[in-house]
């Protein structure tokens, strides 16, 4: 599908200051899409550092995060094991410790670039991350436990985030194959610190090259399953078509799988805000893959008619992002400049997105609108937040659970507001029969494409 302007233009922003404006901002360096449940952005500025920060991660909670009590804090394995069994924290550390260094890239990353526009948290770029992981071998672990019993198919963990309103659990599982792998690692530190509350304390499952789906935070519970798993984030979240599909398409429940590997993309940083000076302009970035080593990026200054290899970063692992930079003599002009990763499997960033319902995977090589003048183009207007009056029950039915932000980022036709607010019903959204055609008009009309 073609790129609209209104995705140029999105693109072009990248991680914006607006939403910082418009929802405030807790974290510094951070751009808040939703106070509560909290859902951070990280900034392009992330994507010039290998490493990134812990206070830059991106934050992605479906639920509100947990109180965790370190004093009397455990971990139980069992299932079909042959010995179910209970850690400490301390138990864990005197496993063999394993460190790697690995993207964590939500599913939904970019879902806002999607046309027809989709349903969800509006994530542009920075719902991706590169950190350093440390912890224990899932197979250790469940050697521990006496080994998987021959039946053994999957492994389910259990996060101990509190549930929005009636909403499942959130439980996430993994076939025996790549919890067996010696890749995959319960991790008990970030960076070389133990992680931070928001990104999983005590304890989160790294499944490296996998989308952060997986990656569960505040693991408690550990069962291995001689079944596939049918609870909702499992069989009907997170999954993907598994062939092409038209835009705006229905997909069957039986064509769809569950989202796993992260496709090869890249991400242009610099130059930042859409403008540079005329004269030596460098366009950097990064890119990674699934666990299959980025071997190339190319970039065009017009808009794909021609490409130049960039130079690669020296700092390099396997599941990790890989930094990239290309020095450009810029003449006075409007540009549209675009990044292209090629990893060794020979995946090549796609010029036209893999549409699919729920906004999974984004990973475009897609134009960014850039200006190289003397002065700096005046900036954009901010976008004004909508004063029309909530109607009767919107703030009972629509902010109990959740601030007017998430809100205010979705841009849906009024069949799509039906369906949110059916579904929202269904977890617990206290809407009155007399009051839900009132907020069905009052989304309709305020939050549209």
């Amino acid at each position: 599908m073609p790129l609209t302007r209104r995705k140029l233009l999105a693109i072009a922003a990248g991680s914006t200051l607006l939403r910082r404006r418009a929802f405030g901002d807790p974290t510094p360096g951070l751009i808040v899409n939703s106070a509560r449940p909290k859902d951070y952005e990280m900034t392009l500025a992330g994507f010039k550092e290998w490493i990134t920060p812990a206070a830059d991660f991106y934050v992605r909670n479906h639920h509100y995060t947990p109180d965790v009590n370190l004093a009397d804090w455990n971990l139980r394995v069992d299932g079909v094991v042959n010995s179910p069994v209970t850690l400490t924290m301390n138990d864990l550390r005197q496993f063999p410790a394993v460190s790697h260094i690995a993207v964590l890239e939500c599913a939904g990353n970019g879902r806002s670039f999607y046309e027809p526009h989709l349903p969800g948290m509006q994530w542009k770029q920075g719902g991706v991350a590169n950190g350093k992981w440390t912890g224990a071998r899932l197979r250790d672990v469940l050697q521990r436990a006496g080994g998987v019993r021959d039946s053994a198919k999957h492994v389910l963990f259990s996060g101990e985030d509190v549930p929005v309103g009636k909403q499942p659990k959130f439980q996430r599982t993994v076939e025996i194959a790549k919890a067996l792998d010696p890749d995959t690692i319960l991790a008990y530190q970030l960076n070389g610190e133990a992680i931070p509350l928001e990104h999983g304390m005590q304890l989160r499952l790294v499944v490296p090259g996998w989308a952060g789906d997986s990656w569960v935070k505040w693991v408690r519970h550990v069962e291995v399953l001689d079944h596939e798993f049918d609870g909702f984030w499992m069989k009907t979240a997170y999954r993907h078509p598994t062939h092409p599909v038209a835009p705006g398409t229905s997909v069957p429940p039986d064509q769809m799988v569950p989202v796993t590997d992260l496709p090869v993309k890249s991400v242009i940083a610099t130059p930042a805000g859409g403008w540079a000076k005329p004269g030596r302009v460098k366009i950097s970035g990064a890119a990674w893959s699934n666990g299959s080593p980025v071997t190339k990026v190319d970039v065009s200054t017009d808009n794909g008619a021609s490409w130049r290899a960039a130079t690669l970063g020296s700092d390099q692992s396997k599941y990790a992002w890989r930094l990239w930079e290309l020095d450009w003599k810029a003449p006075a002009g409007e540009y549209k400049l675009m990044a292209r990763a090629t990893d060794a499997a020979g995946r090549v960033q796609p010029m036209v997105e893999d549409w699919n319902p729920s906004g999974y995977l984004w990973n475009v090589a897609a134009p960014r609108p850039v200006i190289i003048s003397r002065l700096a183009p005046a900036a954009a207007a901010s976008a004004t937040p909508s004063s029309a009056a909530h109607p009767h029950g919107f703030q009972q039915a629509c902010l109990t659970c959740h601030e007017e932000d998430i809100i205010r980022m979705q841009k849906l036709t009024a069949a799509q507001w039906e369906r949110e607010v059916q579904k929202m019903t269904g977890w617990g959204a206290d809407i009155k029969p007399e009051d839900r055609e009132a907020v069905l008009d009052y989304l309709s009309a305020n939050f549209k494409q």
